[in-house]
């Protein structure tokens, strides 16, 4: 395969870590799972002030120290498949942050977004809003918690920001999957169909839509 490394990307319930679990199986690849806890997201969902710039701060931290190890440990001589992609922290942050936030925000990412390797082909997963609310599970932390689930017109909104986003994204090779009919969880067929895309993807972007539930 030409793609040493690729990035999963999509709005939150579309099935990104599953995707990458599986791709990550059939090609023998190390997978890049994202640290999803975040202390500061219970507080941002509840509408504390000032926990949108802790929760975005604290995710972007995490995830460059991440792709920074990745890098600093050459795991990349290996095909690897991550479950997010770095620019993914601009979504989030210009649909939380105000104006003050985001100033602080961008001059750390900017600080930041150099040190990060950038994938060979980008796998954008794509879901209406409402199949997203059905598929997202409760999420709990170590400690037993319950984070709450964003409400319905938050997803939307971020759901609009993601497809704005890769209408406009060139950096890679991308790849858009129209997921409503696609089950990526389960369906061995599935994965079959998205892997021959996958291996005659070249540059620019492709958009793939199964006709059929597999």
């Amino acid at each position: 395969m030409s793609f040493q490394y690729i990035a999963i990307e999509g709005p939150i319930g579309v099935g990104k870590t599953s995707l990458a679990t599986r791709l990550a199986a059939r090609l023998d690849a190390t997978t890049v799972l994202e640290e999803t806890e975040n202390p500061f997201l219970g507080d941002f969902y509840a509408g504390r002030p000032g926990a949108a710039l802790q929760a975005q701060l604290f995710y972007l931290l995490n995830r460059h120290r991440q792709q920074v190890g990745l890098r600093q440990a050459n795991l990349f001589a290996q095909a690897t498949i991550s479950d997010y992609l770095f620019d993914r922290d601009k979504i989030f942050a210009f649909l939380n942050l105000d104006d003050n936030e985001l100033f602080i925000y961008q001059r750390l990412y900017d600080l930041l977004a150099s040190d990060v390797p950038a994938p060979d082909l980008v796998i954008y997963l794509q879901a209406p809003s409402d199949i997203l609310l059905q598929r997202m599970p409760e999420q709990v932390t170590d400690t037993g918690e319950t984070v709450p689930r964003p409400a319905p017109a938050y997803l939307r909104e971020l759901n609009e920001a993601y497809q704005h986003f890769f209408f406009h994204y060139s950096a890679t090779p991308l790849l858009v999957v129209e997921t409503s009919q696609l089950d990526l969880t389960s369906s061995d067929t599935a994965i079959d169909d998205l892997m021959r895309q996958v291996h005659t993807m070249n540059k620019g972007t492709r958009y793939y839509v199964p006709r059929t539930n597999p």
